[in-house]
């Protein structure tokens, strides 16, 4: 297996942001391990434990499995192939070990949980803090309050979905970017609607 193939998994995550994900868990991961917000099918914990596995670190991936709002049944990302008719809900986790097994993936460890549930349990700090998980402001704003400080100094914060103009994109995502930028944070890099900042 390798990166390109990691196009193939179902997903929001676009190649060249995934690969700008990749290279940023490879700088970032020889500080610690990663921690991302938002799994879905396992698209970007992928790129990210391909690049913390050159420095034999962990991602540990949050998400209740249940969709976001925006993938609810009919809504606009309603996809019938994570809706498990059975229990008549979204179900992404068969998914998610599925391409673990498929790219034999030895360095993600699955946390199945609300983001602010597992922080409150959570004791150790982390190089890596990736929120891509629910778009509304609360949902955002809750993963960056409750995260945020378990970020070691030098490590870094990357959101995806940041779009300036509301047309194009929710702005939940913008917001605690924007937030970051007044909390001490610098802008590493950005590769189109994903920004890397480093904790100073």
């Amino acid at each position: 297996m390798n990166l390109n193939e990691i196009k193939e998994i179902k997903g929001f995550m676009p190649n060249h942001e995934g690969m700008a994900l990749f290279k940023w868990a490879q700088k970032f991961s020889k500080l610690g391990h990663i921690l991302e917000i938002g799994t879905y099918c396992g698209k970007s914990s992928i790129y990210l434990s391909f690049g913390a596995k050159k420095n034999d670190k962990y991602v540990y991936t949050i998400d209740h499995h249940k969709g976001s709002e925006e993938h609810q049944f009919n809504e606009e990302y309603f996809d019938h192939e994570i809706y498990d008719k059975l229990n008549k809900r979204i179900n992404t986790f068969p998914f998610l070990i599925r391409n673990i097994n498929k790219f034999k993936i030895k360095n993600i460890v699955p946390i199945i949980g609300t983001s602010v549930e597992i922080s409150s349990k959570w004791q150790s700090q982390i190089s890596m803090l990736f929120i891509d998980g629910g778009h509304s402001f609360e949902s955002a704003n809750n993963d960056y309050e409750h995260w945020e400080p378990k970020i070691v100094n030098g490590g870094c914060l990357v959101i995806h979905d940041i779009f300036e103009n509301p047309d194009e994109g929710g702005q939940a995502p913008y917001e605690i970017y924007q937030k970051a930028l007044q909390n001490n944070y610098k802008i590493y890099e950005r590769v189109d609607t994903i920004i890397c900042l480093i904790k100073g």
